[in-house]
């Protein structure tokens, strides 16, 4: 009986194509099928790479990703190997491939990884915020309701969150991270391992104020509560006092009062206003 072939799940560069080892190279060099998010951009990274693709690449993302899996679990059985990439980084973390992966594994399949480059994990480890314990988010929803869900799921799990956003979406993203979350500490990091590489360090409560547009590619991370434990209720009738005589609608006063409390949701404090 002829073994079946190897999947090789690649870990790509995220800029800087000195980041890919020496491993990784071999395997795309050696596999039989390269499975590709966008062929063009695998195309030029083979390019950059000093590489020969011979026509080896295949389209494989989200919305082709069930039509090939007959034919790449296939192609595994006759024995071929086949490597699967991203455009960057490491395949499956918000990129095509679990379905894949899992098939494998219920075939019976070989599913080796070959690490690399991973954003999430490179961001965090250079932005300054506590790494452990961490969790990554991928996307957040598109909805402003789905995302204060999606927030609000993560609010008392005491991790740091990791996440990707579009520049679009930012500012309104981090808006309702500040609504849901309370004020954190947060870091954009942006262009990793590109020659505009660049962090930028906030609180959730300034970022009104903050300049967050922003070009390429983003990965966000957002600080657990500080340590020093959640403000107490008379604490914050007392805040409330304050703010009142500055004016302001009620969500305002409730937003300021929540910059300066610890725990507590700039919704949390609108609704103790109306009790």
């Amino acid at each position: 009986m002829t073994d079946t072939g190897t999947l090789w799940v690649i870990a790509t560069p995220l800029g800087n194509v000195g980041d890919m080892s020496p491993r990784a190279r071999h395997l795309l060099t050696e596999s039989d099928v390269v499975l590709a998010e966008d062929t063009r951009r695998a195309g030029l990274l083979f390019k950059r790479l000093e590489l020969e693709h011979h026509g080896r690449l295949v389209s494989f993302f989200e919305h082709n990703e069930d039509k090939r899996l007959p034919r790449v679990l296939e192609l595994l059985d006759e024995g071929l190997d086949v490597a699967l990439i991203s455009d960057a980084g490491t395949p499956l973390l918000s990129d095509p491939g679990f379905t894949l992966v899992r098939a494998c594994r219920d075939k019976g399949i070989r599913v080796s990884p070959v690490p690399g480059p991973s954003a999430p994990v490179v961001a965090l480890s250079a932005s300054g915020l506590p790494p452990l314990p961490y969790s990554f988010l991928g996307f957040p929803p598109r909805k402003k309701s789905h995302t204060e869900k999606f927030f609000k799921a993560h609010r008392e799990t005491g991790a740091t969150l990791v996440f990707f956003e579009r520049k679009s979406r930012l500012k309104g993203t981090l808006s309702i991270a500040f609504e849901m979350l309370g004020d954190r500490e947060f870091c954009v990091a942006r262009e990793l391992t590109k020659e505009y590489e660049e962090f930028i360090r906030g609180t959730l409560g300034s970022i009104a104020s903050m300049d967050l547009d922003l070009r390429g590619e983003l990965t966000v991370i957002i600080a657990p509560p500080t340590e020093s434990g959640r403000t107490d209720e008379q604490t914050i009738v007392d805040l409330l006092e304050e703010e009142r005589l500055d004016g302001g609608k009620p969500k305002e006063v409730a937003r300021r009062v929540a910059e300066r409390a610890n725990g507590w949701t700039a919704k949390e404090v609108y609704a103790a206003m109306r009790q």
